[in-house]
């Protein structure tokens, strides 16, 4: 069951304003928050995590470390993401319909890789009170939801029940209830989650999410419908991409399966659709999936990227470069709501770095430190040209 179509629209460049000017002034002060290219120089620098730290004192993560003892990665990643989480937070409370229900659909896919998680974690035999710790802020349910969802036995009945007395209420509810409804069409019920690993559970969730994201905001229309919908677009493409390139080596590459259970998990949406996907299912190798993307040339310089292997750079860091790239200019936009989940988005790649960077130092890899994707930088290889004409 998709999300009903939003009554109204953001508005346009006469209405905007006077409907949702107010958060998205508070998302442009937040543009402030990202730290510059000389935070990153410095961080860069630093021999432990107590310079680290200091440095940090400096930058608008100063108030998110002060209660902290020792710094360390994982307490670091913990901060950001609480401090990312209180501002979406007061971002959400100051938004009206249906910019409020966009904002909610940028919490789903956490709710997604929460349950995941849960679920995942309950078949290892994991401590929920581990996993709970685990799980991402902005996809928290009640704690009696959250601790719920690893209760229920590891069989196609148990997860039924899961479904019915559990995620029915919650609004990734209807994602899961179609999941079990598309492989109960096929007549496999009966085993579907038994034999289908977590993973692929997950990336249906995914799935169906990116569709349904992609549906409301094509109902917004305007400035929201081109900006984000073509955001939605690449990620779909990227999942694709992903899940061909992660299923080599595994029974999801056998040609019985290629077109079947594979093709199912690409999403209905995007630039490779319907005739790149189509493509995708079919190959069953590296190079295969190569011939494919040169037909794309918006991917075929990512793949290149992979291939090569050049400078160390993985499918996965040519991908976030692209992703940093679009989601700047998206934020840069105006009367539109996909500066939302731009803002969201680089905030997540920002802390990556954070992390990263505090990694390197821990383990004393610093060869390996510069090694991330900052954020508005003005050395990035895409603003590189405009600032050397500016000089001119």
């Amino acid at each position: 069951m998709a999300t009903p179509a939003p009554k109204s629209g953001p508005g346009n460049l006469a209405t905007f304003n006077i409907l949702h000017g107010f958060p998205e002034a508070l998302v442009r002060g937040m543009r402030s928050s990202f730290l510059a290219d000389a935070d990153y120089h410095h961080l860069t620098q630093c021999e432990t995590l107590d310079d680290v730290r200091l440095n940090l004192s400096e930058t608008d993560y100063m108030d998110a470390l002060a209660d902290m003892g020792t710094l360390i990665p994982t307490g670091l990643q913990k901060a950001a993401v609480e401090k990312l989480v209180t501002e979406f937070k007061y971002l959400r409370t100051q938004a009206i319909e249906p910019l409020s229900t966009f904002l909610d659909f940028i919490t789903y896919e956490y709710m997604i890789e929460n349950v995941m998680l849960l679920l995942k974690g309950t078949l290892s035999g994991r401590d929920i009170n581990e996993l709970i710790a685990q799980c991402h802020p902005l996809g928290m349910f009640k704690e009696s939801t959250m601790r719920s969802i690893p209760t229920f036995e590891s069989t196609p009945r148990g997860y039924q029940d899961l479904y019915q007395t559990v995620l029915v209420d919650t609004p990734v509810g209807p994602y899961f209830a179609q999941f079990l409804q598309e492989s109960s069409d096929r007549s496999e019920v009966s085993n579907v989650l038994e034999e289908v690993e977590i993973e692929i559970i997950k990336s249906s969730l995914i799935k169906y999410w990116i569709e349904d994201f992609a549906k409301f905001v094509d109902a917004l229309g305007g400035e929201t419908a081109v900006i984000m919908g073509d955001l939605l677009k690449v990620r779909a493409d990227t999942n694709a991409i992903n899940i061909t390139l992660n299923s080599f080596g595994t029974p999801l590459n056998e040609p019985a399966m290629r077109a079947s259970d594979r093709k199912r998990l690409y999403p209905a949406v995007g630039h490779l659709y319907p005739a790149g996907t189509s493509m995708l299912a079919d190959v069953g190798d590296e190079d295969e999936l190569g011939r494919v993307l040169e037909l794309f040339p918006m991917y075929s310089s990512i793949w290149n990227v992979h291939a090569a292997g050049s400078d160390g750079k993985s499918i996965d860091d040519a991908f976030y470069e692209r992703d940093v790239q679009m989601l700047e200019l998206a934020f840069e936009g105006q009367m539109h709501y996909a500066s939302f989940y731009a803002y969201v988005k680089l905030k997540e790649q920002e802390i990556r770095n954070l992390v990263w960077i505090s990694e390197c130092i821990l383990q004393q890899q610093k060869e390996e430190i510069h090694k991330f994707v900052p954020v508005f930088s003005f050395n990035a290889p895409w603003r590189a040209g405009s600032n050397k004409h500016s000089r001119r």
